[in-house]
């Protein structure tokens, strides 16, 4: 019964005036029956049940993200409900929409940029490669500096012949070290024997101090040929591998520029129509960025040239004399020109046992 009361308390409309009271109803007194009838049965449940219900409801609460806004009246239709949520986001919404576009405009900007530069390249490369294989097979033109290229040639030469000075000036640096060490060993044996062997005690120690005045004279010496094999590597891995280098660049512009040329001169051939001359234009424009690359690089190949050519004299004479003395000096057993021959050279002699840098050497 209780039942069917609250079913139609439910579903009674309460029609609104234009002034916001509300109207009378035949029905009135029935809504209020319905509503003691169900405060009474509410009463009947208990102090227990209420109070728990009613921490479950401050507890768990309405979910404020999930509340609506009904625009219009009671009855209004769907399309006037507003979510909360959309009305919070709403401002980051527009905020997060434009710093996408102009992260889609950097990143758009940034791969146009990349592809044209792609596109140059490969554009470039083939050109390269068709001025390459023309040449190779006799079919294309090339710009030739007789007097320049005989003195890459020289230059490539000269590099091949010092460096094998290099590797054998190493290899008697290797071979040597390994004497001196066999040297010092030999003389402690012999001071030992010097003085387990009464009977040969002076002959055990004159071979002990000949092995001695070697071993000092051998790493005096070693001293020198290091320092000849050092400028000797800094000339060949670095001066001349420096010239060498711009060299390179110089021959690949050489290679662009002629493959430019090559491009005008067909071009120049052909007809005269609009479409041509933009085409001629555009193809006069880079050969000349390539010519004038290319005499850059020209002037720059010729001016290294010149001054490894003087730095070289330079290095080698002071390295060929060094080397002759300290050698002559050596095997013809004279200490003292040995020694003045490292201080003309101005080499410094680690002491012995200082084969490593201390910690402080190393800060």
């Amino acid at each position: 019964m209780t039942d069917s009361i609250m079913s139609k308390a439910a579903t009674m409309e309460i029609p609104i005036n234009s002034n916001g009271d509300t109207g009378t109803l035949p029905e009135d007194d029935s809504l209020e029956q319905a509503a003691k009838l169900q405060w009474n049965l509410d009463e009947k449940v208990g102090s227990s049940r209420g109070t728990r219900d009613l921490q479950q409801v401050m507890v768990s609460g309405p979910n404020l993200n999930e509340t609506s806004i009904v625009s219009g009246g009671y009855g209004g239709t769907a399309e006037g409900i507003i979510p909360t949520s959309s009305i919070k986001g709403s401002n980051m919404h527009h905020s997060s929409s434009s710093s996408s576009l102009t992260a889609e405009e950097v990143t758009r900007g940034v791969a146009v940029e990349k592809l044209e530069t792609m596109k140059k390249w490969g554009f470039n490369t083939y050109k390269c490669t068709k001025q390459m294989i023309s040449e190779r097979f006799g079919r294309g033109s090339r710009t030739v500096d007789l007097e320049l290229e005989a003195q890459i040639e020289v230059l490539r030469d000269t590099k091949k012949k010092y460096e094998s000075v290099l590797r054998l000036a190493r290899a008697l640096t290797n071979h040597f070290y390994n004497m001196v060490q066999t040297q010092h060993a030999l003389g402690d044996t012999f001071a030992d024997l010097s003085q387990k062997s009464p009977e040969l005690r002076d002959e055990f120690g004159y071979n002990a101090e000949t092995q001695k005045l070697l071993c000092k004279n051998g790493e005096t010496l070693l001293g020198a040929i290091n320092f000849f094999v050092s400028s000797i590597n800094t000339l060949v891995k670095k001066t001349m591998e420096d010239t060498l280098m711009t060299i390179k660049m110089y021959e690949n512009a050489r290679l662009e520029f002629d493959a430019y040329r090559s491009d005008l001169e067909e071009l120049s051939l052909g007809p005269r129509d609009a479409v041509a001359m933009a085409r001629i234009d555009a193809a006069q424009q880079q050969y000349q960025v390539q010519k004038d690359k290319y005499e850059r690089l020209r002037s720059d190949v010729i001016i290294k040239l010149k001054f490894l050519e003087e730095n070289k004299v330079k290095v080698m004479h002071k390295q060929l004399l060094l080397f002759h003395n300290a050698i002559s000096a050596y095997f013809a057993g004279n200490q003292q020109q040995l020694e003045q021959t490292l201080k003309q050279f101005n080499i410094k002699l680690r002491p012995p046992g200082a084969d490593k840098p201390s910690w402080l050497e190393e800060q």
